[in-house]
Protein backbone atom coordinates (compact mmCIF):
# COMPACT_ATOMS: atom_id res chain seq x y z
CA UNK A 1 0.00 0.00 0.00
CA UNK A 2 1.60 3.66 -1.28
CA UNK A 3 1.20 5.99 1.99
CA UNK A 4 0.16 9.39 1.18
CA UNK A 5 3.24 11.53 2.72
CA UNK A 6 1.33 14.56 3.01
CA UNK A 7 -1.86 13.35 4.59
CA UNK A 8 -2.45 13.98 8.13
CA UNK A 9 -3.49 10.49 9.86
CA UNK A 10 -5.72 10.08 12.93
CA UNK A 11 -3.40 7.71 15.41
CA UNK A 12 -3.37 6.30 19.01
CA UNK A 13 -0.70 6.87 21.54
CA UNK A 14 -1.45 4.68 25.02
CA UNK A 15 0.13 6.10 28.21
CA UNK A 16 0.74 2.99 30.45
CA UNK A 17 1.42 4.37 33.88
CA UNK A 18 2.50 2.24 36.68
CA UNK A 19 2.48 2.38 40.44
CA UNK A 20 1.33 5.99 39.48
CA UNK A 21 0.66 7.27 43.68
CA UNK A 22 4.00 6.16 44.86
CA UNK A 23 6.79 5.65 42.30
CA UNK A 24 5.75 6.35 38.77
CA UNK A 25 7.03 4.78 35.39
CA UNK A 26 5.73 5.31 31.93
CA UNK A 27 6.08 2.25 29.21
CA UNK A 28 8.10 3.28 26.72
CA UNK A 29 10.27 1.87 23.49
CA UNK A 30 12.58 3.03 21.61
CA UNK A 31 12.35 3.65 17.65
CA UNK A 32 14.77 2.09 14.71
CA UNK A 33 17.76 4.35 13.25
CA UNK A 34 16.07 3.45 9.96
CA UNK A 35 12.22 4.45 10.78
CA UNK A 36 10.80 7.37 8.69
CA UNK A 37 9.05 8.83 11.86
CA UNK A 38 10.89 10.01 15.01
CA UNK A 39 14.02 7.46 14.36
CA UNK A 40 16.34 6.48 17.41
CA UNK A 41 13.50 8.60 19.54
CA UNK A 42 11.87 7.00 22.88
CA UNK A 43 8.46 7.16 22.92
CA UNK A 44 5.17 5.74 23.62
CA UNK A 45 3.58 2.38 22.24
CA UNK A 46 1.17 3.82 19.47
CA UNK A 47 0.62 4.28 15.37
CA UNK A 48 -1.84 5.23 12.79
CA UNK A 49 -5.46 4.15 12.64
CA UNK A 50 -6.31 0.97 10.07
CA UNK A 51 -9.54 0.88 8.21
CA UNK A 52 -9.95 -2.78 10.13
CA UNK A 53 -10.17 -0.97 13.03
CA UNK A 54 -13.38 0.22 12.99
CA UNK A 55 -15.00 -3.33 12.32
CA UNK A 56 -13.25 -4.67 15.77
CA UNK A 57 -16.25 -5.02 18.84
CA UNK A 58 -15.11 -3.54 22.07
CA UNK A 59 -16.06 -5.35 25.33
CA UNK A 60 -16.56 -1.96 26.58
CA UNK A 61 -16.40 2.24 24.90
CA UNK A 62 -14.70 5.03 26.74
CA UNK A 63 -15.96 6.28 29.44
CA UNK A 64 -18.88 9.38 28.56
CA UNK A 65 -16.58 12.05 29.02
CA UNK A 66 -13.54 10.82 27.16
CA UNK A 67 -16.20 9.97 24.38
CA UNK A 68 -17.58 13.25 24.60
CA UNK A 69 -13.95 15.06 24.54
CA UNK A 70 -13.10 12.92 21.41
CA UNK A 71 -15.86 13.54 19.51
CA UNK A 72 -15.01 17.60 19.42
CA UNK A 73 -13.91 19.61 16.44
CA UNK A 74 -13.81 16.40 14.31
CA UNK A 75 -15.75 15.77 11.00
CA UNK A 76 -16.72 12.06 11.79
CA UNK A 77 -17.17 10.39 15.21
CA UNK A 78 -14.04 7.75 14.87
CA UNK A 79 -13.69 7.10 18.17
CA UNK A 80 -14.40 3.66 18.88
CA UNK A 81 -11.71 3.03 15.40
CA UNK A 82 -9.58 5.35 17.94
CA UNK A 83 -9.93 3.03 21.22
CA UNK A 84 -8.96 -0.37 18.87
CA UNK A 85 -6.02 1.52 17.45
CA UNK A 86 -4.67 1.87 21.14
CA UNK A 87 -5.21 -1.36 22.10
CA UNK A 88 -4.13 -2.82 19.13
CA UNK A 89 -0.88 -0.77 18.89
CA UNK A 90 -0.26 -1.69 23.04
CA UNK A 91 -0.92 -5.72 21.97
CA UNK A 92 1.63 -5.40 18.97
CA UNK A 93 4.23 -3.53 20.38
CA UNK A 94 4.64 -4.56 23.56
CA UNK A 95 2.68 -7.63 24.26
CA UNK A 96 0.63 -6.54 26.49
CA UNK A 97 -3.24 -7.07 27.11
CA UNK A 98 -5.91 -4.50 27.60
CA UNK A 99 -9.09 -5.93 27.23
CA UNK A 100 -11.91 -7.74 29.27
CA UNK A 101 -12.49 -11.73 30.23
CA UNK A 102 -15.32 -11.85 27.69
CA UNK A 103 -15.94 -13.88 24.57
CA UNK A 104 -15.23 -12.38 21.74
CA UNK A 105 -18.34 -11.13 19.40
CA UNK A 106 -18.27 -12.22 16.16
CA UNK A 107 -15.45 -13.47 14.05
CA UNK A 108 -11.83 -13.02 15.12
CA UNK A 109 -9.44 -10.85 12.95
CA UNK A 110 -6.36 -13.03 12.34
CA UNK A 111 -4.33 -10.09 13.87
CA UNK A 112 -6.21 -10.39 17.08
CA UNK A 113 -5.99 -14.27 17.29
CA UNK A 114 -3.46 -14.86 19.97
CA UNK A 115 -5.75 -12.00 21.98
CA UNK A 116 -9.01 -13.29 21.91
CA UNK A 117 -7.71 -17.00 21.90
CA UNK A 118 -6.30 -15.74 25.42
CA UNK A 119 -10.38 -15.24 26.36
CA UNK A 120 -9.85 -11.31 26.42
CA UNK A 121 -11.86 -8.82 23.92
CA UNK A 122 -10.33 -5.11 23.70
CA UNK A 123 -12.02 -2.95 26.07
CA UNK A 124 -11.74 1.05 25.88
CA UNK A 125 -13.17 2.05 29.03
CA UNK A 126 -9.76 2.23 31.33
CA UNK A 127 -8.24 4.37 28.53
CA UNK A 128 -8.25 8.45 29.70
CA UNK A 129 -8.20 11.31 26.70
CA UNK A 130 -5.64 13.67 27.95
CA UNK A 131 -4.19 15.20 25.09
CA UNK A 132 -4.90 15.52 21.37
CA UNK A 133 -1.39 16.46 19.06
CA UNK A 134 -1.26 17.54 15.08
CA UNK A 135 2.12 17.06 13.97
CA UNK A 136 3.54 19.98 12.83
CA UNK A 137 4.03 20.48 8.42
CA UNK A 138 7.12 19.66 7.23
CA UNK A 139 7.74 16.46 8.80
CA UNK A 140 7.99 13.20 6.96
CA UNK A 141 4.95 11.63 8.39
CA UNK A 142 2.00 13.67 10.00
CA UNK A 143 -0.23 12.45 12.46
CA UNK A 144 -3.63 13.74 14.43
CA UNK A 145 -2.48 11.83 17.38
CA UNK A 146 -4.97 11.20 20.68
CA UNK A 147 -3.20 10.32 23.81
CA UNK A 148 -4.96 7.60 25.80
CA UNK A 149 -3.79 6.95 29.75
CA UNK A 150 -3.96 4.28 31.24
CA UNK A 151 -3.44 2.84 34.62
CA UNK A 152 -0.77 -0.12 34.41
CA UNK A 153 -3.32 -1.93 36.87
CA UNK A 154 -5.93 -2.11 34.28
CA UNK A 155 -3.48 -4.06 32.01
CA UNK A 156 -4.75 -8.40 32.30
CA UNK A 157 -1.25 -10.20 31.23
CA UNK A 158 2.24 -9.57 33.08
CA UNK A 159 3.43 -5.90 32.88
CA UNK A 160 7.02 -7.33 32.47
CA UNK A 161 6.36 -9.90 29.68
CA UNK A 162 6.98 -8.21 26.40
CA UNK A 163 7.95 -11.23 24.88
CA UNK A 164 4.87 -11.10 22.59
CA UNK A 165 6.16 -8.04 20.98
CA UNK A 166 6.56 -7.31 17.76
CA UNK A 167 9.86 -5.53 17.07
CA UNK A 168 8.88 -1.87 16.10
CA UNK A 169 10.14 -1.06 19.52
CA UNK A 170 13.66 -1.83 21.08
CA UNK A 171 14.73 -1.93 24.74
CA UNK A 172 10.82 -1.50 26.19
CA UNK A 173 11.07 -0.80 29.30
CA UNK A 174 9.25 0.87 32.59
CA UNK A 175 10.82 4.27 33.42
CA UNK A 176 10.61 6.55 36.54
CA UNK A 177 8.98 9.93 35.44
CA UNK A 178 11.63 11.61 37.47
CA UNK A 179 14.67 10.05 34.63
CA UNK A 180 12.74 10.20 31.36
CA UNK A 181 13.39 13.30 30.60
CA UNK A 182 17.07 11.99 30.18
CA UNK A 183 15.97 10.02 27.02
CA UNK A 184 15.89 10.86 23.90
CA UNK A 185 12.12 12.29 23.25
CA UNK A 186 10.05 13.59 21.03
CA UNK A 187 9.12 17.56 21.57
CA UNK A 188 5.20 16.67 22.01
CA UNK A 189 6.43 13.57 24.33
CA UNK A 190 7.74 16.20 26.36
CA UNK A 191 4.92 17.85 26.39
CA UNK A 192 2.49 14.74 27.31
CA UNK A 193 4.64 14.00 30.05
CA UNK A 194 4.55 17.25 31.34
CA UNK A 195 0.41 16.68 31.13
CA UNK A 196 0.56 13.00 32.99
CA UNK A 197 2.87 14.36 35.58
CA UNK A 198 -0.28 16.81 36.66
CA UNK A 199 -2.87 14.06 35.94
CA UNK A 200 -0.91 11.47 38.57
CA UNK A 201 -3.25 11.87 41.43
CA UNK A 202 -6.67 12.31 39.71
CA UNK A 203 -8.13 9.53 38.27
CA UNK A 204 -11.35 11.47 37.08
CA UNK A 205 -11.48 11.53 33.07
CA UNK A 206 -10.26 15.08 32.49
CA UNK A 207 -12.98 17.52 31.03
CA UNK A 208 -10.32 19.53 29.57
CA UNK A 209 -8.18 18.03 27.42
CA UNK A 210 -5.04 20.20 25.51
CA UNK A 211 -4.86 20.00 22.05
CA UNK A 212 -1.90 20.80 20.41
CA UNK A 213 -3.24 22.28 17.04
CA UNK A 214 -0.42 22.46 13.48
CA UNK A 215 -3.00 23.15 10.81
CA UNK A 216 -2.63 26.63 10.47
CA UNK A 217 0.66 28.50 9.80
CA UNK A 218 1.46 29.10 13.41
CA UNK A 219 1.06 26.30 16.12
CA UNK A 220 -1.61 26.72 18.73
CA UNK A 221 -2.30 24.69 21.78
CA UNK A 222 -6.56 24.98 22.67
CA UNK A 223 -8.88 23.47 24.61
CA UNK A 224 -11.06 20.38 24.32
CA UNK A 225 -13.42 21.19 26.99
CA UNK A 226 -17.63 20.94 26.02
CA UNK A 227 -17.26 24.76 26.14
CA UNK A 228 -17.74 25.48 22.18
CA UNK A 229 -15.28 27.63 20.30
CA UNK A 230 -11.51 26.95 20.87
CA UNK A 231 -9.42 29.42 22.93
CA UNK A 232 -5.57 29.08 22.81
CA UNK A 233 -2.08 30.65 22.36
CA UNK A 234 0.63 29.99 19.98
CA UNK A 235 4.05 28.05 20.47
CA UNK A 236 6.87 27.13 18.61
CA UNK A 237 8.75 23.62 18.37
CA UNK A 238 12.42 22.94 17.42
CA UNK A 239 11.80 19.63 17.65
Amino acid sequence: MTIDKTAIRNAATIIAVRDRLTEPKVLMGQRGAKAAFMPNKFVFPGGAVDAADFNVPLARGFHDVCAARLTENVEQDISHALGVAAIRELWEETGLVLGQKVQWQGDVPEDWLEFAQAGFSPSAHPLQFVFRAVTPPGRPRRFDARFFLVDAAEIASDLDDFSRAEDELSHLQWIALEDVRGFDLPFITEVVLAEVAHRLHDTAPPENVPFFHNNTEESMFLRLNGKGPFSGKSISADD
